[in-house]
Order: structure tokens, then C-alpha cells, then sequence
């Protein structure tokens, strides 16, 4: 008779949902959300009343011997023992120079790393640029410089052609504002006009993949310095760092020892009293 009536369709009982003008309160709580957080709510309220009721009934005069051994801190909160092995002075020593030695190898291993990398940063700054005879260059662009005397030749070389510039800048002297005429640019005219189309279109082609090529050149030299300034500067941090944990270190050692002032738990200064020469 069981199986009968599991075997017939029952009525799925659905639950409603949030309605879509509340959804910004998230999911609608149901009776068994509402039946824990009362639950909840009910045990937290009898803890805060049985605490309540000790605080009230407290003797101030309650002595127990465990007081004598239990040690409280500033707050009032109780200090417990963790129940480790107390080390002796020479064993911390011991401890305390071998975290000295792996200190001192990682300072000299990013030391190391830090110097090589200074090193091909400013290789990298040397040949971010092409130098010619007679002219200069940019580290950060790339691009070629020539320097003129006067006001003349300065528009003698924006005028010239860039091969023609790098020409003269090789020989030592400039195209003199006399020399470029408006012969030469009309037979420069007439050369580029009898010029086959196709040899020209083939000539922007090349001329415009070249320049893609340059600005992506560029962008890859642009990252990649970026890069090497970011790496160089997270070791100078982490260089600095562990020569800081080294003194720290290295003033415990000598504390412990008793070769150096410093100051106690009571918060006075003191120092070695030294002899007197």
C-alpha cells in the first residue's frame, strides 16, 4: 500500500520567493532561517544573563591559591603558559647567529642581483639611442639629432631630406640654404612623377611597415625599462630591509652579551660603564 502511494504524483508545495521591488534585501527569510536565528538569539541572551548574575553575586574577597601563580597583563586579560621548554641563554645565542649568517648570505645574494641589474639598466640606457658622427642621440626615443650653428642652418636641416641630414652630419659639414634650389626640386618632382605606380605603392608599403615596426620596437623598449626600473627598486627595498633585520639582529646579540646600553622592561636607560683611559 506504501509503494502505491509513493507511486502517485504528489503536489510540489513551492515556496515564495522575494518579490522583484524587495530584491535589493536579498533572499526572503523562511520559517527554519527565522527558527535558528530565534534559536540563536534565545541562548546568546540566557549566556549574557547567567554572566549578568555572577558579575552581580562576585565576592571581592574570593581567594583561591591558583591566584598566586596566574599572571594577568595590563588589560586584565589572563596570561597562560603555552607549555614550551624555556631555552637556555647559549642556545638562543646559538639561534640567534645562524639567523645572523642566513641574513647576511640573502643580503649578499640580492646585493649581487642588485648590482648586475644596475648594470644592464644602464646598458640599456646607453643603447637606447643611435649615435652618428657630427650629431647626437635620445635614450628615451630613439630618434636622431643634429645640431645646427645658426638660425639659418637650423632651417636648412628641417627642409633637407633625413638622408641627406645624416650624410652631412657623417662628412662634418651641412647642405648650405644655397644649395637646395628649385631645380633640384623640380628634378626630384619629375623623378618621383616618372616613378611606376606599383614601385611606388610597393615603396609606402614598406615605408609604413617599417614605421609600425619602429613604434612597436619602441613600446617593447618602453615596457621592458619600465619593468627593469620596477624589479630594481623592489630590491633596493628588500636590500634595505634585510640590512635593517641584520643591525636589529646584530644589536640583540650584543644586548645579550652585555656589551651595550639599551633600555629595560621598566623603561630606564642604561649603559656599560666604561673605564676611564
Amino acid at each position: 500500500m506504501s509503494s502505491m502511494r509513493n507511486a502517485v504524483q504528489r503536489r510540489n508545495h513551492k515556496e515564495r520567493a522575494q518579490p522583484a521591488q524587495r530584491g535589493r534585501w536579498g533572499v526572503l527569510e523562511k520559517h527554519k532561517d527565522y527558527s535558528l536565528r530565534a534559536k540563536d538569539y534565545n541562548e546568546k541572551k540566557k549566556r549574557l544573563k547567567i554572566l549578568r548574575e555572577k558579575a552581580i553575586e562576585r565576592n571581592p574577597d574570593e581567594f583561591s591559591y591558583g591566584m598566586l601563580s596566574s599572571k594577568t597583563d595590563r588589560h586584565g586579560r589572563r596570561i597562560q603558559d603555552r607549555g614550551n621548554a624555556t631555552l637556555s641563554q647559549d642556545a638562543v645565542k646559538l639561534l640567534k647567529t645562524q639567523d645572523a649568517a642566513y641574513l647576511k648570505t640573502k643580503l649578499q645574494q640580492t646585493r649581487s642581483r642588485r648590482e648586475k641589474m644596475e648594470q644592464q639598466f644602464h646598458l640599456l640606457n646607453d643603447l637606447g639611442g643611435v649615435q652618428l658622427p657630427g650629431g647626437g642621440y635620445d635614450a628615451k626615443s630613439g630618434r636622431h639629432i643634429i645640431f645646427a650653428v645658426d638660425l639659418n642652418e637650423q632651417k636648412t636641416v628641417g627642409s633637407a631630406p633625413r638622408e641627406q641630414n645624416v650624410l652631412a652630419s657623417n662628412q662634418g659639414t651641412l647642405p648650405h640654404p644655397g644649395q637646395l634650389d628649385d631645380t633640384d626640386r623640380g628634378q626630384r618632382r619629375r623623378n618621383s612623377i616618372s616613378m611606376d605606380p606599383r614601385l611606388v605603392a610597393r615603396e609606402e608599403a614598406n615605408a609604413s611597415q617599417s614605421l609600425k615596426q619602429e613604434r612597436t620596437a619602441r613600446k617593447l623598449r618602453k615596457r621592458q625599462k619600465e619593468g627593469q626600473e620596477s624589479l630594481l627598486k623592489a630590491l633596493k627595498n628588500r636590500e634595505k630591509g634585510l640590512r635593517a633585520a641584520e643591525q636589529q639582529l646584530d644589536y640583540g646579540r650584543a644586548r645579550m652579551s652585555n656589551s651595550v646600553g639599551g633600555i629595560n622592561k621598566a623603561g630606564i636607560k642604561w649603559k656599560i660603564r666604561e673605564r676611564k683611559k
